[in-house]
């Protein structure tokens, strides 16, 4: 007997014509603050209630699809490999979130007996209420079980309900200091908070399976990059992020009320404008990070050398722009601009063959700018010399001012240093870096003169946009 389709029936009814009413009377856009926060408020108690029901009907195809003959198991039946897949094919929700369903189910749905029938409790039963009662959702329900559910072999059964009931009350708003309902983010705080006051063992279990699971993968190479896949320890993944708040860290300058305006015309001078994403920046650093880590001599070498980036590119495609190159180690073919980039802080060896592949010659021309031309550029530049940038001269590459293609010297009169974004990105970032006399001047707008020294006719680096 279907004792459910009807009403569901009527109540998808009712949903389908208020939604429509409501976009149809823009009831949403005439509400005010107030009641547009009761009518969000009310919808999300909706939501809570309808993900109750889904958990518990997500749990009992699980029930039927777990036990006996593969035959008869009700995904079978429907056609789907698993659980998850006949969810995803009912619901048109995603894999993971028909995952997260599944987990709820397993830690607030009563178990069933499979020799007597008998129904018995279910893993947190104070969580189930909750989630009857449309207090906690999906996401309210896995904030509680998870961290609790993950220490239980080491906490005792009564302390682990007494921790479930606690954070519970918070759930409900009745907790001990009174806070209003917590969220799904504040109840796993709290759930977290005792699971590791009640564990004896404190964190060893946690490192020994963070070791075992400890793990950094590069796939495959495709046309719009590298992706990246693995778990980091968590000291690691502290240390990385320390990394990116040191780079990315707002820079706060102070006032000089004795140095001269930088005004021209009567507007100030505007610094560079990075458009970047967070998540560019962050690999920009790790970019920086590698480059310097590869740099310094700390790291084993291969064939006697340190680690290098290797990139090839024919003659012609290098002097015209235009073409490929290809980085050692990377099946999809890079740009030329790469090409450029690693030849200007690097070394060009030329290797001739013949259209059968023999080499027949070889020659190197080593352009790279040595440890005391580096402290003398440091010294003067003091950092990348982009306008705004506040990356240090220890995390900066050289880059010639006129290109070694184009006869210009490895020379601390033909070199500035520039962070690995504005030096990977030069010629599409709109910034021209030329070099000048003193004494120290105010270009046109949106550009900067710094001077490099104190002394007549030392040569001075220029900043200035292209987009002016």
């Amino acid at each position: 007997m279907d004792l459910l389709t009807a009403p569901l029936d009527d109540l998808l009814g009712q949903a389908s014509q208020l939604v429509r009413d409501a976009a149809a009377g823009r009831v949403l856009e005439r509400a005010t603050e107030h009641e547009l926060a009761r009518q969000v408020s009310a919808i999300g108690d909706l939501a809570r209630l309808t993900e109750a029901l889904l958990v518990d009907a997500v749990g009992e195809i699980t029930r039927r699809s777990e036990h006996g003959c593969r035959d008869d198991f009700m995904t079978s039946h429907l056609g789907c490999r698993n659980v998850t897949e006949l969810v995803e094919n009912l619901t048109r929700m995603d894999a993971r979130t028909a995952s997260r369903l599944q987990r709820a189910a397993k830690a607030v749905r009563p178990e069933v007996s499979g020799t007597t029938g008998e129904v018995l409790d279910a893993a947190f039963p104070r969580v189930r209420s909750a989630m009857l009662d449309g207090v906690v959702g999906v996401d309210g329900v896995l904030a509680i079980t998870e961290p609790l559910q993950a220490s239980s072999p080491r906490i005792a059964p009564s302390a682990r309900r007494h921790a479930e009931e606690i954070v519970v009350a918070e759930a409900r708003g009745e907790g001990p200091h009174g806070a209003p309902p917590a969220s799904a983010g504040i109840l796993r705080v709290h759930a977290q908070a005792w699971a590791l006051a009640l564990d004896a063992d404190g964190a060893e279990p946690r490192e020994r399976a963070a070791l075992r699971a400890r793990g950094l993968t590069l796939g495959t190479a495709t046309p719009t990059g590298v992706p990246i896949r693995g778990l980091l320890l968590p000291e690691v993944a502290a240390q990385l992020q320390t990394i990116f708040d040191a780079h990315l860290a707002p820079k706060v300058t102070f006032d000089n009320p004795e140095a001269e305006a930088a005004y021209e015309d009567g507007e100030p001078l505007l610094t560079a404008e990075d458009t970047r994403t967070r998540a560019q920046k962050q690999h920009d650093v790790l970019a920086a990070a590698l480059n310097v880590a590869a740099s310094s001599g700390l790291l084993p070498t291969i064939g006697g050398h340190a680690p290098t980036l290797v990139v090839s590119v024919t003659a012609e495609d290098l002097e015209s722009g235009r073409g490929y190159a290809h980085a050692q180690g990377c099946e999809q073919p890079v740009t030329v601009s790469l090409a450029r980039h690693v030849a200007c802080a690097g070394t060009i060896q030329r290797v001739t063959s013949r259209d059968d592949g023999r080499i027949i010659r070889i020659d190197v021309r080593d352009r790279v700018f040595n440890r005391y031309q580096r402290r003398a550029i440091a010294l003067r530049d003091g950092g990348c010399v982009i306008p705004g940038c506040g990356v240090p001269a220890s995390w900066c590459e050289i880059h010639h001012v006129t290109e070694h293609a184009g006869g210009g010297p490895t020379h601390t009169d033909n070199g500035v240093l520039l962070c690995w974004y504005h030096h990977r990105f030069l010629d599409r970032i709109g910034w021209q870096i030329r070099m000048c006399r003193w004494p120290w001047k105010t270009a046109r707008r949106r550009s900067r003169d710094l001077p490099v020294g104190g002394q007549e006719n030392c040569p001075l680096v220029a900043m200035s946009s292209a987009h002016v």
